[in-house]
């Protein structure tokens, strides 16, 4: 039996799967247009300026504020809730609430339920620091969103709410939470 040699230009089958025309694997990405590293640097660039700001005026890193952020929604929670719901490493949100806890901002007390977890809240020193930055974060919200129309700014909330349920899909393939890289506030 004789091997048929492939017709010029036709892509060759690899693996059961055929060839991707154009494809090719030595070329780098197109980060222009890859869309993980769009998202990662808009988040930083927000996360650098909302840093700048907070830094500024109220002494806080951005993890503080992500921190400060989830509980001032109102309910306690632990240290390993604020992680999940910022995304981010348990570690740096261990650290950010112990300078917080220092600074008299949160404070940390036995669970109700569960003697062997502490939960976290916001102490009225706390709560009047996040009633003072919440109308700053609004504004910078707004100051972002103003390049977009009305239905835009739903199509892009829709849009990220699509985004956000496969990427926390694909994270769960992969065995659970990770660790985060600093991006976005």
């Amino acid at each position: 039996m004789t091997r048929r040699r492939p017709r010029a230009g036709v892509p060759r089958r690899r693996h059961g799967r055929r060839a991707t025309r154009g494809a090719r694997r030595d070329l780098p990405l197109d980060l222009a247009r890859f869309v993980p590293y769009r998202i990662a640097t808009l988040a930083n660039l927000l996360a650098l300026g909302a840093a700048r700001l907070y830094a500024t005026r109220f002494g806080l890193a951005i993890r503080e504020w992500r921190v400060l952020a989830v509980l001032g929604e109102g309910r306690p929670l632990s240290a390993a809730e604020v992680a999940r719901r910022t995304a981010s490493d348990k570690a740096r949100v261990s650290r950010a609430v112990a300078s917080l806890v220092r600074r008299s901002l949160v404070a940390r007390a036995a669970d109700a339920f569960d003697a062997r977890r502490s939960v976290l809240r916001l102490t009225p020193k706390g709560r009047a620091m996040y009633r003072r930055i919440v109308p700053l974060a609004a504004a910078r919200e707004r100051d972002l969103l103003a390049t977009l129309t009305p239905p835009e700014r739903r199509e892009l909330g829709r849009l990220l709410d699509k985004l956000h349920a496969r990427a926390e899909a694909m994270l769960e393939r992969l065995g659970g939470p990770g660790e985060d890289d600093g991006g976005g506030s």
